[in-house]
């Protein structure tokens, strides 16, 4: 990660000004290229780069399964690392304009530069599962995964994405400057490991969700989502149109379930 010490003047109502060294969460470009083509570029905190280029691609709908990957690698010749390279397997045939962007994307946006509504919505499978989860665990997730954020303790401007089993069991936890790119590598580890389709798990967020995050969930067959914050109009409407649970403002003793709310059981 490339955050580190920068020295600053802190300042408190009533005391002096001081000098001080605070910590930061780093953001750089990162170019993401399929066979040698460049594809994308996103900002990002370097750290899981090939999670992350997994995880975009499949939230993509370019690739659904992990033998469709060959290898993924830093260019070796590129200096910091910020060019990865995807080489997919001699039978895995991607349409690349789904990826067509404008300009590079923020760490803060992850659908700028598409070029048309049409190619933002892409075309998942509803989530069909009987799987359930507890209310009660629902309400352990924030500390389960803050528990897990030390990037965030040390700087407190990343974002973060959990991955857990229905029982409530964290399996990989991800932190990044962009919400959309915790997610995409939380959803790379589970692609590149095999766990995909992901029909009895639950995404779990540390701030808003938006309809992408709802997408990106789909992409891996997710059917529970959850977050600390609200949730977006559009976001619910893809929920409840994908066959997924969505739950938000899940903070003490309360929740709100925004879609599906009866794979939430309320014990």
């Amino acid at each position: 990660m490339n955050s580190g010490p920068r020295q600053i003047v802190r300042w408190e109502s009533g005391a002096a000004p001081v000098r001080a060294l605070d910590e930061l969460a780093g953001e750089e470009p990162l170019e993401i290229r399929i066979d040698n083509k460049p594809v994308s570029v996103t900002m990002r905190t370097p750290g899981h780069d090939d999670e992350l280029a997994a995880g975009l691609l499949l939230s993509e709908g370019l690739i659904r399964r992990q033998e469709q990957i060959l290898k993924i690698a830093h260019h070796p010749r590129h200096r910091g690392q910020n060019v990865v390279g995807v080489f997919l397997a001699p039978d895995t045939e991607v349409d690349l304009r789904r990826l067509d962007r404008h300009f590079p994307v923020s760490s803060s946006c992850g659908l700028c530069g598409k070029t048309s509504i049409a190619s933002v919505r892409q075309r998942f499978p509803s989530v069909k599962t009987k799987v359930t989860v507890a209310a009660s665990i629902l309400l352990r997730l924030p500390e389960t995964l803050r528990e897990r954020q030390s990037d965030f303790d040390r700087t407190g401007g990343l974002h973060a994405a959990g991955l857990f089993e229905a029982s409530g069991r964290l399996l990989v936890a991800r932190e990044d400057v962009g919400r959309h790119n915790a997610v995409d590598k939380v959803l790379g580890h589970a692609l590149l490991n095999g766990w995909i389709p992901l029909r009895r798990h639950v995404l779990f967020v540390s701030g808003r969700v938006s309809f992408e995050i709802v997408q990106k969930a789909l992409a891996g067959g997710i059917p529970v989502i959850a977050a600390v914050s609200a949730p977006t109009s559009l976001a619910v409407e893809m929920a409840r149109s994908g066959g997924q649970t969505l739950v938000g403002f899940v903070r003490g003793r309360r929740l709100n379930v925004y879609a599906h709310a009866g794979r939430v059981k309320f014990d």
